[in-house]
């Protein structure tokens, strides 16, 4: 592991790697529901609707990543687009795809809904 990457990690831990707390354009729960709370974030579940359905983190939108469009992102002034899913894995598809695309204002949400529902964040059943 390179110095870089120990350092980004350190920042994200801390909270110092930029606002909302992020590294190399991954952000951390803390930070995902800090910025939910301030209005500072858009939320988009890249999940399948029934996965969504389930159970999801208020305020989400679902854009499912089996037909996920980078021009149909939310384009919200001086928020940040942040994509997640269950493990992480298809967030992080949707976040190169989106960046692909033009796209600096999309994150990662790695930890998704495995980390929320661990950490006891609230869900949504629903639409």
């Amino acid at each position: 592991m390179s110095f870089r990457h120990v350092f980004a990690a350190g920042l994200l831990a801390v909270g110092l790697a930029g606002t909302p707390a992020r590294a190399e354009g991954i952000i951390s729960m803390d930070a995902v529901a800090t910025g939910l709370k301030a209005g500072s974030v858009v939320l988009v579940d890249v999940r399948e609707p029934d996965e969504f359905t389930a159970g999801h983190v208020p305020g989400a939108i679902n854009m499912p990543l089996s037909r996920f469009d980078p021009a149909a992102l939310p384009k919200p002034a001086g928020k940040d687009v942040v994509v997640m899913c269950r493990s992480g894995h298809r967030a992080g598809k949707a976040q190169a795809i989106a960046a692909a695309a033009g796209r600096t204002d999309v994150i990662d949400y790695a930890g998704s809904m495995n980390e929320w529902s661990a950490k006891g964040g609230p869900v949504v059943t629903g639409p």
